[in-house]
Parts: C-alpha cells; sequence; structure tokens
C-alpha cells in the first residue's frame, strides 16, 4: 500500500500528464477554494452510467493500468 506522500506524488504526475503544469495547479487551487463535496460532484456523472457500463469500464480500465503488489 502506497503511504500519503507516494499517493500524493501520483496523484500530481498524473495532474501533470493529462492536464500539463498550469491546468494541474489551476484544478488543485480550484478543489481548496471551493470546499466541494467530491462525492456529489462526482455523482452527477456516475448517477448517470449504468452499472454494467461502469462495471466493463472498470474491467478495462484494470487490464490496461494492472497493479503490481
Amino acid at each position: 500500500m502506497n503511504n500519503t506522500a507516494e499517493i500524493l506524488d501520483l496523484g500530481i504526475n498524473c495532474l501533470i500528464e493529462q492536464l500539463g503544469v498550469v491546468n494541474a495547479e489551476q484544478f488543485i487551487s480550484t478543489l481548496v477554494r471551493e470546499k466541494s463535496d467530491y462525492t456529489k460532484w462526482r455523482r452527477q456523472y456516475f448517477d448517470h452510467v449504468a452499472p454494467e457500463e461502469f462495471h466493463q469500464a472498470a474491467i478495462a480500465h484494470a487490464k490496461e493500468h494492472p497493479l503490481f503488489l
């Protein structure tokens, strides 16, 4: 299992890879500033995804990104 520092490092690297440095910083500052409820925010997306669609996407993601324990 990853410790907090490792998770933060992985997270920021993912954000930078996908968004670039400037947009990654903007994303983080928006989350901090808005004090939003992450669960409610994500439900806006996931409430519209059928369980089978979510399941298939999770399987595909796991195949593309295997965990090495």
